[in-house]
């Protein structure tokens, strides 16, 4: 199966689901999440493969063991690919890579690279140049205040607040959804993530 977008269907499938998301909701429509949502995300890791690596579907499953909302399934459909994230929804495209909620010792790692003149400079000019760019660069957590070791006043105090470091792009869902161009622009996202990808390898988890 090639890739061409994700139909119109698959927006609608989502939109009932946000608002009735139960079991029986998803019983009666698992055929139409299969075949206009999952199957096109599927097509989508199979031709990205060859320059961005394998890829797997999440689980439509919310984990809702530690959450107050019980709601069963999740309002989107992600996948990860070794080179990056990959999610559609009713609302948005969205495509990121990067390091995404290190450990310890590579949040450890992270942080002395940040701090090395050479490997920071590198990387803060690899952020500028994302952002300048269109994408956003942020992590899922960020400190207050200076990591402990590290003065308040250091030359990227921001990039050390940081519990790593994403780059990603987000598209609101629109008639180009429904063509090849969203992989277009996935692909864009996650060439342009390289450089990121490569530092990343070099100074904390190569």
């Amino acid at each position: 199966m090639a890739f061409h977008g994700w139909p119109a269907e698959a927006v609608a499938f989502f939109d009932g689901l946000e608002a009735d998301n139960t079991k029986a909701y998803w019983q009666a429509h698992t055929s139409v999440y299969e075949t206009t949502v999952r199957a096109p995300m599927e097509a989508l890791l199979a031709e990205l493969e060859d320059e961005f690596g394998p890829g797997r579907v999440f689980r439509p499953y919310r984990d809702t063991r530690f959450s107050a909302d019980k709601t069963p399934y999740k309002l989107n459909c992600a996948a990860h690919l070794r080179d990056g994230y990959v999610s559609f929804s009713a609302d948005e495209v969205f495509a990121g890579s990067g390091l995404y909620m290190p450990d310890a010792p590579a949040l450890l790692a992270y942080r002395a690279a940040v701090d090395d003149d050479a490997a920071g400079s590198t990387l803060d000019a690899i952020v500028q140049i994302l952002r300048e760019d269109g994408y956003d660069v942020d992590a899922h957590d960020v400190l207050k205040t200076a990591p402990r070791g590290y003065p308040k006043d250091h030359p990227r105090i921001d990039l050390l607040r940081q519990k790593g470091i994403v780059m990603s792009k987000s598209w609101p869902v629109g008639a180009w959804t429904r063509t090849k161009k969203a992989k277009d622009r996935i692909a864009a996202c996650l060439t342009a993530a390289r450089p990121l990808n490569d530092w990343i390898e070099t100074h904390v988890t190569g």
